[in-house]
This record gives C-alpha cells, structure tokens and sequence, in this order.
C-alpha cells in the first residue's frame, strides 16, 4: 500500500475519569476512521491523564503527605497493562479497522511508566514502549524504560515507531529508531511550545520520515475541583494549548499545526516520499560513515529481581 490517511488527535483527558476517557477515545477514533484515516494517532498520557501543574508535594529532601495522597490519587487512575481498559481499546481499534497508538500511564507493580501503546486493525495489543526518560518533575511520578521497549511495528502500509515528548530530543534515540525502518514516526507529547514544530520538521528530514505529533488540549475545567494546579482555577484556563502537526519527510506541513482547541488533522501519506527522500540522505545508510561513528543499542530488559530455580 503506496498511500494512507493517517490522523492525529488533539484532545485533553478527563482527568482521574478514566470511563469518559474511554469515550473520548471511542469518539475520536470513530472520527477518524469517518474521515478515512487506517492510522490514528492519540497525545503522551491521554489515558491516565497528564497531571499539568501539580506538584505532589515535593521539595529537595522532603515529600508531603498532601504529595503522597495526589500521587495515590494518580496511581488508582493509572492502567496496568492486563486491565479491561487495554481491551476496551483494542476493541475500539478493531471496530474501526485503524492502527492506534496511544499514550497511556502504565501501572506496573507499585510504578508508573509513560508508554505508548500500538494496537492493531484486528484490536490486538502489537506493542509498547516506554519512555526512556520522563523529563523534569515527571521524574517524581514515572519510572524509566529500557532498551527491551522500542518497537518499530510493521504495517501493510509502513513501519510506526514512536518518541515520546523529549524523547524527540535524543539523537541516540532517534538513531536507533531510523535504523529500525521507521518512517511512520509518532510523536505523542504535551510540549505545546510553538518551537516544537521546528522540531518535528526536523525528525522529518533527518529520518526521511513521515511525522504524526499528537499533542494534549487541556483546559482546568478538564480537571477536579479540587485539582491544586498552580495555573489556578479559572475554568477556562489552558493548561495545555496543542499544536498537533503532520510533517512529510522532507519537511512540508501537511497539516496543522492545530491550536485553540480539540480536533483531529489528517493528511494523506505517500510512502513513495520516503524513498525519494533517502535518494540524498539516509542518516543510517550512506550518509552514516560507518568507519567513524558506531552505536550500540542494548535492548535487554532490565529486572530489578531475577528468580533461578536449580534444575531437579
């Protein structure tokens, strides 16, 4: 398959809702696939929530008990990933024939994980990854991924991969990624920053690669009365503006990027562009030079307990 329509939604979580999530999910991907899109594209963290502007309490040396009780708050509002939630999802994806990546905070054991999650057509969960590296205060909240969760998924139509927000910053990162085959790369963030089209653009140049950012819309009426957001408490606040966009791989906007509200963008891809591109730059080919630099991926899990049984 030569070309596709792929979309990204710009949309903000109900935060601590997980069952009106659930239906902005189901809404949205219903949208989308009206629209023709086999391939949907949700923000960083839509299920589970984004938690702009709290602050949990902590200072350097000392956590609040006010702290601890808005991250149990998060924790119960998190997703392990053998919940009925993943299936509702899967279903959702399976109803609509679409490829899905979604942002999800992952409750695994007594941590939680920004991930991304990639479902297939036929609803099955084909992947996650992990962010390898929550940025800022995200550190007090989420835990670290490894090098056993970067998946490069296969599609009739391409190969998905994704960086997570800062993660596009990464130029190791994105090596590994472009030595995958990725030219579907998704970019599921909160940076709402008008700078982050620039960047973007530039991953779409660099890896010769179609670039799908979703990026959250969220106002504080999207959140609890009682959500201690340091932006304050008018309703109408913007705690996070958008700015989703779909970049082509030599760096032209196909649409987007979106701002002042919810919405879904789509754009056809032709994937003939991604050959075309690497005719003058493959950053992983021959514009590499092998003979100079190398780099090496481990992508081994990383477990805090190992349990070996002696043989009988």
């Amino acid at each position: 398959m030569d070309k596709v329509i792929a979309a990204v939604v710009q949309a903000g979580t109900p935060v601590f809702d997980t069952k009106r999530t659930l239906e902005k999910i189901e809404a949205y991907c219903q949208e989308a696939a009206s629209a023709g899109a086999k391939l949907v594209v949700f923000p960083e963290a839509f299920l589970g929530g984004y938690p702009k502007g709290l602050g949990f309490g902590a200072h350097v040396g000392s956590r609040s008990e006010e702290g601890r009780e808005e991250f149990r708050r998060y924790y119960e509002a998190a997703i392990p990933l053998a919940g009925d939630e993943i299936v509702q999802v899967g279903n959702v994806a399976a109803r609509h024939g679409i490829e899905l990546v979604l942002g999800i905070i992952e409750k695994a054991g007594g941590t939680l994980y920004c991930t991304a999650l990639f479902f297939g057509a036929d609803g099955s969960l084909r992947g996650k990854h992990r962010k390898l590296m929550p940025t800022g205060s995200e550190r007090l909240i989420w835990g670290t991924g490894d090098g056993s969760t970067l998946p490069a998924i296969q599609t009739p139509f391409g190969t998905i991969g994704a960086a997570i927000c800062w993660e596009n910053y990464m130029p190791l990162f994105r090596t590994a990624m472009y030595a995958k085959g990725v030219n579907l790369w998704c970019a599921p963030t909160v940076d709402d920053r008008d700078r982050w089209q620039a960047t973007m653009q530039h991953i779409a140049v660099e890896g010769r690669c179609f670039v799908l950012s979703a990026c959250q819309y969220l106002l504080r009426s999207d959140c609890p009365e009682d959500y201690r957001a340091i932006q304050g408490n008018d309703p109408a606040t913007v705690l996070i503006k958008g700015g989703s966009v779909i970049v082509s791989p030599m760096g032209t906007v196909l649409a987007g990027p979106l701002r002042d509200g919810e919405g879904v963008l789509t754009a056809e891809l032709d994937l003939k562009e991604v050959v075309r591109g690497k005719y003058d730059f493959d950053a992983v080919g021959h514009y590499a030079r092998a003979d100079v630099f190398r780099l090496l991926v481990d992508e081994n899990p990383k477990q805090a307990v190992t349990f070996e049984k002696n043989p009988l």
